[in-house]
């Protein structure tokens, strides 16, 4: 495993936030220690646990994978911790907006893997860089374990073609993978220890391979935004205030939940997901309802 980078007062150093922009992912940040990252999974798995039998409007995977923040406090929690939000900021400045949260799971000794993509291609905000995603381990993330791989500089492409595979074995809503070969020495294994965290930009090249190992493989992926970044393509987009202030008034803004599955959190769920699927949806072919697989990454 890579050792973890060294903070500044818990904030990035000038020559990390350069080689981010250099190579468009910087990794491992350490954000929580392994007993809080413990901690995060328990309260994770009794979530599973108490409502996997519950009688909700869709089946649990699909709200722990699409816009989590929305009806899962622990969600919204964890975006929220100021440790992440201050190496979020060393990219993309004081102001900060929570776009999703999902949590990413794959499970033991599956066959299922996340093809080579960029996450701008669908997101409706072109190719913007006033975005970054965290990703935060709760579990091992090894390539034993199907951690995903990043192409070093390939955030420096613009959106390149994909194909729309709707392949069963692939856990995108499409199955879509970026429409070129990428070579397997062309590939950074991003392992990561339980709270142990990385970034990459929307246009990175990457992908993750099946978990074939004893353990879950359970991740938490923030996608935060600057007031800079707009949507598009939907009618209107949601985000949720992290820190700062919104200086464009871009997104409809909602406030955390208070409790997991509220009837009104999932009212305002269902608002977010028709107006997303209609970016998710743009040039496709098939279903792609926010979403019709249970994870990615």
């Amino acid at each position: 495993m890579p050792t973890p980078l060294a903070l500044t007062g818990g904030h990035l150093s000038a020559a990390q936030t350069e080689h981010y922009w250099e190579d468009g992912f910087l990794f491992p940040l350490q954000v929580f220690d392994e007993t809080e990252a413990a901690q995060y999974r328990a309260e994770l798995e009794a979530i599973e646990r108490d409502w996997l039998p519950a009688d909700l409007p869709l089946p649990l995977n699909t709200y722990k994978r699409v816009n989590a923040q929305c009806v899962m406090p622990l969600a919204a929690r964890l975006a929220q911790n100021p440790r992440v939000l201050n190496a979020v900021e060393g990219i993309l400045g004081p102001n900060l907006m929570i776009w999703s949260a999902e949590f990413f799971i794959k499970e033991p000794h599956t066959t299922h893997i996340v093809g080579m993509h960029q996450d701008l291609t669908y997101w409706g905000m072109g190719e913007t860089s006033d975005q970054v995603t965290a990703w935060i381990a709760l579990s091992p993330a090894t390539v034993q374990s199907g951690c995903m791989e990043f192409v070093a500089g390939s955030h420096k492409n613009p959106i390149m073609p994909h194909n729309d595979t709707f392949s069963e074995n692939n856990l995108l809503s499409r199955g879509q993978e970026i429409a070129v070969d990428v070579a397997d020495s062309d590939k950074t294994p991003i392992e990561l220890q339980p709270g142990q965290m990385s970034l990459h930009h929307g246009l990175t090249i990457h992908g993750s391979g099946p978990n074939t190992s004893d353990d879950r493989r359970i991740g938490f992926a923030i996608r935060y935004l600057n007031p800079n970044a707009r949507q598009q393509v939907a009618d209107r987009d949601y985000a949720m205030m992290a820190r700062g202030v919104d200086t464009s008034g871009n997104f409809i803004h909602y406030m955390p939940p208070t409790a997991n599955f509220s009837p009104q959190s999932l009212d305002l769920y269902e608002k977010i997901r028709a107006d997303q699927t209609k970016a998710l949806a743009q040039g496709a072919t098939g279903d792609v309802s926010l979403y019709n697989k249970a994870a990615a990454s």
